[in-house]
């Protein structure tokens, strides 16, 4: 089973931004919220999301406890090597605490803190990060050896995923799951258990 988690455009969320997240709703398992939004404005966009019937347990705040506590989730997901993430699992251990990695000691401490998961990446080329180069084969190998769960995330297309070295628990993307239709994330999905 993939776990697919779509990461919003960094930009301030529009209406037809919330039709789309309820349209894909069925086909992710969390959308994680990274907006220059204010915490005011990013509250208001996620209570009309969730009356309008998206997934509350599917939602993922960007480092905002105030936020995440406010709204009563149980998804925080935290910048690489960030101590409130650390800090807030060992004195909630009931919310879901992630954390963006891009080495392995990053994701060894994720483990040590006993975080639930992370994001590790980038793995392919991607528009978010032009001038850097992606992880190498033995960074990679290096982090799947881990025992956590670890998502993939960079570059994740219908044709990057069939790449992915096997080990992932799944992928974590911003275009695709910003563009795509539910119809397509459904066949990615399918892509990804044919290469299971």
């Amino acid at each position: 089973m993939a776990i697919f988690i779509a990461i919003t455009t960094y930009k301030h969320l529009t209406a037809s931004d919330l039709q789309h997240f309820l349209d894909i709703s069925e086909g992710i398992d969390g959308l994680l919220f990274r907006t220059p939004m204010s915490r005011d404005e990013l509250c208001s966009f996620l209570n009309r999301l969730i009356v309008a019937g998206f997934p509350r347990d599917k939602i993922i705040v960007h480092s905002d406890i105030e936020l995440l506590e406010v709204l009563n989730l149980t998804r925080l997901h935290c910048r690489e090597m960030d101590t409130l993430a650390f800090h807030y699992k060992e004195h909630h251990p009931e919310v879901q605490v992630s954390m963006s990695t891009h080495s392995v000691d990053s994701v060894k401490q994720a483990y040590q803190h006993h975080l639930d998961y992370v994001f590790y990446g980038h793995i392919f080329p991607t528009a978010s990060k032009p001038n850097q180069q992606p992880r190498t084969s033995s960074e990679i190998n290096d982090v799947l050896h881990v025992p956590i769960p670890i998502y993939a995330i960079g570059g994740m297309t219908e044709d990057t995923i069939h790449q992915l070295p096997p080990g992932f628990a799944g992928i974590c993307a911003i275009s695709y799951f910003m563009n795509a239709s539910l119809q397509q994330i459904q066949h990615l999905r399918k892509e990804w258990l044919k290469d299971a």
